[in-house]
């Protein structure tokens, strides 16, 4: 039997906790913990131990690779970030709009979430598919 193509290889989906630590090594790029720790407790608190034996599950998971040839470990994102997005958002269309982008788009538009320059963005981006599209 051949080995798994990448694309077959079932993807690691972050907790919410995961996520809150990958938006931190998104934006600041490779970090020790203690900055990380620093970061998220902007947003809420969480005590050293914790945020380490998460980025430590995270590596073990192959979410993150931790550099250990220093003092203080390093802790980077192994998948990049457009990537991670879009499987996240790929499984939240298909589990709550079967899939369907227009009905998400309907109801972000229709809660009125988008303000009007995300609107001009939203119909900006509608036409440039329409002529890619050729219609």
């Amino acid at each position: 039997m051949k080995g798994k193509k990448p694309t077959e290889i079932k993807k690691i989906e972050p907790t919410k906790s995961e996520l809150e630590i990958l938006r931190v090594l998104w934006e600041h790029g490779p970090s020790p913990v203690r900055f990380v720790m620093e970061e998220l407790n902007k947003k809420r608190e969480m005590n050293y131990t914790a945020v380490l034996r998460l980025m430590q599950l995270m590596a073990d998971k192959g979410i993150l690779q931790r550099d250990q040839t220093q003092m203080q470990h390093i802790y980077q994102v192994v998948e990049e970030e457009n990537k991670t997005k879009e499987h996240l958002l790929d499984k939240f269309l298909d589990t709550l709009y079967k899939g369907s982008a227009a009905s998400l788009i309907i109801q972000l538009v229709g809660n009125k979430k988008a303000t009007k320059e995300e609107i001009k963005k939203i119909k900006a981006l509608l036409n440039k598919m329409e002529k890619e599209s050729g219609e």
